[in-house]
Parts: C-alpha cells; structure tokens; sequence
C-alpha cells in the first residue's frame, strides 16, 4: 500500500497538557487536533493505548484490546499544578484518577449503549474486565500467583468469581465503553481536519496481561504460567547487553493450526482504531530473538524462525490490504528486507544514524519514496539532546566517533549546528521520502531531560508532557512554512 506524500508528529495522548495531571481525549486533544491542521500536519502518531502496568510502559499494556483508563477525560478532574504541569508524576496521578474516574462512572447507568458495547466487544472484554477484577482482588499481583480456580481458569471458580465481582466487572465494561466512545469522538476530529491516526502495534503481549491468561495455549509457558522463554533483542546500538522485554513468546504453530486467529482479530480491533499501523519489531516476524525465562540479560539467546509470509497473508485474506509501516530498525537482515518487500509495507529511516560514516541507508540521498522517515523516535534522545551529546559515559559510542558524526553532520546539511532541531526536520521535509514524522521535543527544540524514554531504564520514562504556551504563532508559521513548501 503506497502512502501520499504527508507530514506528522509524534506525540502519545499522555503528553498532551491539561489539569488532570496527565494528557487525556479530552478539550485539549481536541485543541491539538486543530494545531496539527495549523501546523500543516497531516498524521498524529501515537505509542499504544493500552492500559499500562509494569513501569506505566505502554508496551507493557494488561490487555492488547482495551484502553488505558488513564487516558479518558473526567469532566472537572484536576491535580496541583506544579511539575506535573511538564512531566507525569505517574505516582500521584494514578491512584487520583482511578478514584476520580470510579465515581464519574458510578454516576453512569448500565444503559443500552453499554450493553450494546458489551455484545460488540465479546471476543476480548468479558476476559478482559473479568482480568482485571481479579487482579484488583489478589492485590494487584501477577495472574499466575492468583489462587489455582483462578490461575488456572477453572469454569466452575470462574462462574464464583464472576458473581463475586459483578459491580467491578461492570465498572470496567462502563470504563471501556467510554474510552472508545472519546477515542472515536477525537478521530471523527482528526477526519473533519484531514488529519490521519497512527498507532503502533507491539509485536509482543505482557506476560501480565488479559491476553496471556485468556489464552495460555497460544504462548510457550510452563504449565503453572511461568515463561518458558521471553523476548528481547541481541545487544544493538541501543544497549551493550540487548534488550530483555519479558514477554512470552508466541507458539507459532499453534497460531497457524487455529488460522491466526488470535492474530487476526488484533490486527481488526487495530484497524478499527487507526489510518495507518506501526507494527513495532517487525523483523521478528521474520526470525526473534529468544532468551531463557529466568535469563538476567538478552546477551544468551538465539534466533528462531518466526511466521514468516504466512501470516501476514492470513491478515491480508480476512481484512484486505493493510496500511502497515514495518519498523525494521536494529540488526536487520538480507531476510526481513526481503520479508518487507515482497509484502509491500514501507520501512523506517531515522535521520539522527545517518552520520556514523557506515555507509547508512538512513542519509537522505538513499531514501526512496516509499520510506518512513524519523529525526528520531520514543525510543532515542531529542535532537537536541543527541546533538548536545559529547559521548561521554556511552558505552556504545566513543567521543571521537561522535566528533566525526558531528563533523559530517555539519557538512552533509551544510549547517553550523546552531539550530540543529530545524536542520534535521528540514532535512526530512525536503527529502523524496512520501511520510516524514516528528517527535513534538524536535519542534520544540527540547533538550534530553524531555526524551520520552531510555530503553533498558528501569524508571522514568514516558512521562513527557508539552504546555500550549511552548507552540508560539511563529513556530507554528515556521512549521506550516516548511510542510507547504516541501509539497507536505
């Protein structure tokens, strides 16, 4: 599927300002909305809108169908204005908003529309809220610590349970049914503005999630659900020991054997959702890394075939062509190009690794049309950040390499550095590359105490927020400037 030539930000709904302590599709989504159409901004990607859980990653999400709570708007909630005004105090605004949100929806009766909601959703949200509930009941821990009726999905202990936790079971199906009904609300938004939605599909599932419990069979767990192996990558450019994700890790036959199934419906709720896909990790569809359960680093582990064409085939069989973008960053073979290729789905270039002199395929004269080009991602330090780098205390990137990176830098864009943020995003504009995206820090110009996260940090990542008074009349001028006159 060919994308038109368009430009977009990148900025999960979190970041977004308001009273509540954190960003939600409330007023202020809406307002964005509008700046985007100022800016001449055509896209609005955002990270998953899955309800988080371990580190407030929404890579680590409870269920890979419903919505983070913590995302709805609840008319009148608001916190102390202080630091939270920029950053998300995740600690304070958490347990604030969960009570907040609980009384608001106390005061919504069990309708109709909910029912309906209810009926429409069947294949994930009755497993879902019963999840959750459950987990609210054994003191937040992990599904497989709960008592065996539970653990182990016992329909007679599963029956107990449901009437036990009828009135959470019902909060939730309201919780969910009003997220949906504002994320829907915020798109017709983005549609009436020409503005298309992006989400990013995760490759992988929380071992503590909905998904995991629901559906045992389909990942390679022992038999008391602990992780047989888990998923990560080999040591990259982003981390001297890998990445150890702890999620378990499909049984991929056993997907084929039931048609994908499982698969299939994620890819429609996601297609329900969103314009075009981000699916995150793509080269693991091709061959992933695989690690030990117990195993304290990604370093041992070992590649193993993944699914290949065939599924992707079986999504395209049941849901038509997919608006897929594959994000092939990292240690990419010979095989995922081709993989990618034959499928049709455009990859990711990130202009901030063009300058390492390693012959890259992320420098501008090697793009082609059908490419998604970064200045950087969620995943790598602001622009400026990167820029203002000496190399000092990066174990993967000495302080002459980055004096040589620099210099190249300088005369590849025939800049002095002295606004390297607008370089880079005019870099990317200008190019032959039909979608560009830009990560709300680079328009900004923010430094990297506003990088939204730092793989392999334990601790305070993705609490990002921007305030409206940050996007001046000329910045936003200087922005619709460039995409009209780069034909975006």
């Amino acid at each position: 599927m060919s994308f038109a030539r368009a430009a977009g930000l990148l900025l999960h709904p979190t970041s977004l300002p308001g009273a509540g302590g954190i960003g939600d599709f409330g007023p202020d989504a809406h307002r964005f909305v509008q700046w985007l159409a100022d800016a001449g901004l055509k896209i609005w990607q955002v990270l998953p809108l899955g309800p988080t859980g371990y580190g407030d990653s929404p890579y680590q999400c409870f269920s890979a169908f419903a919505g983070n709570p913590l995302l709805i708007h609840v008319p009148g909630f608001s916190i102390p204005s202080g630091a939270s005004d920029r950053t998300v105090d995740f600690g304070a605004v958490i347990p604030a908003k969960q009570a907040a949100l609980a009384a608001w929806l106390d005061t919504i009766p069990f309708d109709e529309r909910i029912r309906q909601f209810v009926q429409e959703q069947q294949q994930w949200l009755p497993d879902y809220a019963l999840f959750m509930a459950l987990k609210e009941a054994h003191g937040g821990v992990s599904w497989t610590a709960w008592e065996a009726g539970a653990r182990q999905r016992d329909p007679q202990a599963l029956d107990g349970w449901r009437r036990q936790l009828a009135a959470p079971i019902e909060r939730i199906y309201k919780e969910q049914c009003v997220f949906y009904a504002q994320f829907h609300a915020l798109r017709h938004a983005c549609r009436e503005r020409g503005i298309q939605l992006m989400g990013d599909v995760p490759i992988y599932v929380a071992h503590d999630s909905a998904d995991v419990w629901a559906n045992p069979s389909l990942f390679q767990l022992h038999d008391d659900g602990t992780l047989k192996v888990q998923a990560g990558v080999p040591p990259d450019y982003f981390s001297e020991t890998g990445q150890l994700w702890g999620n378990p890790l499909y049984d991929w036959e056993r997907m084929a054997a039931e048609g994908y199934r499982w698969w299939i419906a994620r890819m429609r709720a996601g297609l329900a959702l969103f314009d075009l896909v981000r699916l995150d990790h793509f080269r693991g569809f091709e061959a992933y890394w695989e690690v030990p359960g117990d195993a304290p680093t990604a370093v041992n582990g070992r590649w193993v075939k993944g699914p290949g064409a065939t599924l992707f085939q079986a999504l395209t069989n049941a849901l038509g062509a997919l608006p897929i973008i594959a994000e092939n960053l990292g240690l990419i073979t010979p095989e995922v190009e081709t993989l990618r290729a034959q499928l049709g789905y455009p990859g990711m270039a990130i202009l901030q690794f063009a300058f390492d002199g390693q012959d890259s395929n992320f420098i501008p004269h090697r793009y082609v049309r059908d490419l998604v080009v970064y200045t950087g991602t969620h995943d790598n330090d602001t622009t400026l950040g990167w820029w203002q780098s000496s190399g000092a205390g990066d174990s993967t990137r000495s302080a002459d390499t980055v004096a040589r990176e620099k210099a190249f830098a300088r005369r590849y864009l025939d800049t002095d550095g002295s606004e390297m943020h607008w370089t880079l995003i005019r870099a990317t504009l200008a190019s032959v590359a039909n979608t560009v995206l830009i990560p709300m820090q680079d328009v900004l110009g923010l430094g990297s105490d506003a990088r939204m996260n730092l793989p392999g940090r334990q601790a305070g990542n993705w609490g990002f927020r921007f305030s409206w008074a940050q996007l001046t009349p000329d910045l936003t001028e200087r922005l619709h400037t460039l995409t009209t006159t780069y034909e975006r």
